[in-house]
């Protein structure tokens, strides 16, 4: 991920505005002033199963439904190798599961820890992450995050896919749920380095899906609010081209910006952690957010 100091990896400033109005009424997924609906996203990537195969501008690079190996909790150890490239890896992971997967190492501290919140976390993916069926039998990844009884900070977990580390461009897709409730956690996954970041999708878990974009050049947030509840299923969408930067739900254009959007490689990062916003998790309570598939597309390669 760039250049970026790993106790450092996460400061930014989020300075929270008012919704930013670009150019034309759908770009925050509203219906034009023509009627027209807002685009969809490139793929049409609104099924609850894995899509498979290139679209528009975009070649699949990644896809993976979890259907395949189990990843027991422990697995995710021993990430310090690498750290922040794209030959990032988990010593306790095996097979395809080692290939294609990082997170950030035990210890590293969350967003929160580095604003000074009274309720912080740090990642620990060896007891947060792991793969398995659900009790239906799809294969998802689980991202359990928890606070200790003693009141400890809460372990917090951050996954990266490894083929679309340091990649510039692309387009990147999953479909997630909330599946355990819990004030205190939330999710920000993100493209940043240099100045630049986007984020989507953004939120406390207790309230909505947003998404954010931060000019490289700094000046104001580009703001998208959402009024989606992350303890429903949604596939949720980022596609990323020069000079553009779109976020999707469900298919439906929920934010466009085009001011200063990154011109460089970009690691995509999953990452969950404690709330920045509200209160703080309770000590030895714990949520989760599952993932039931993802996949990501290089922009212009062939």
């Amino acid at each position: 991920m760039g250049s970026h100091a790993a106790p450092h990896h996460h400061k930014r400033i989020l300075v929270m505005v008012s919704s930013l109005l670009l150019v034309g009424g759908g770009l925050l997924g509203l219906p034009r002033a023509d009627g027209a609906p807002a685009p969809a996203d490139a793929c049409r990537t609104t099924a609850a199963h894995l899509p498979r195969g290139d679209c528009g501008p975009f070649w699949q690079v990644l896809a993976e439904d979890f259907n395949g190996d189990r990843v027991p909790p422990g697995s995710f150890s021993d990430c310090e190798h690498d750290v922040d490239t794209s030959a990032a890896y988990c010593g306790g992971l095996k097979g395809k599961y080692r290939d294609n997967w990082w997170a950030y190492p035990t210890g590293w501290p969350d967003t929160a820890g580095i604003r000074g919140r009274d309720v912080v976390g740090v990642y620990h993916p060896e007891d947060t992450v792991s793969v398995g069926p659900a009790a239906n039998g799809d294969g998802r990844m689980s991202v359990r995050m928890w606070r200790p009884a003693d009141g400890g900070p809460v372990h917090a977990a951050a996954v990266v896919p490894r083929a679309v580390m340091q990649m510039k461009y692309g387009k990147y897709s999953a479909r997630i749920k909330v599946t355990k409730l819990a004030p205190g956690y939330k999710s920000a996954w993100l493209h940043y380095g240099g100045g630049c970041e986007m984020d989507h999708p953004e939120g406390e878990w207790t309230g909505s899906l947003s998404s954010f974009h931060h000019p490289c050049g700094g000046g104001e947030q580009g703001y998208f609010p959402g009024s989606d509840d992350w303890t429903r299923w949604h596939t949720v969408s980022t596609e990323w081209t020069p000079g553009h930067v779109r976020f999707f739900v469900d298919g439906r254009q929920t934010g466009h910006d085009t001011r200063d959007v990154p011109d460089r490689p970009l690691s995509w990062v999953l990452q969950n952690e404690s709330a920045l916003e509200g209160p703080g998790a309770a000590p030895g309570s714990s949520a989760q957010l599952d993932i039931t598939w993802v996949a990501a597309y290089a922009y212009g390669w062939k």
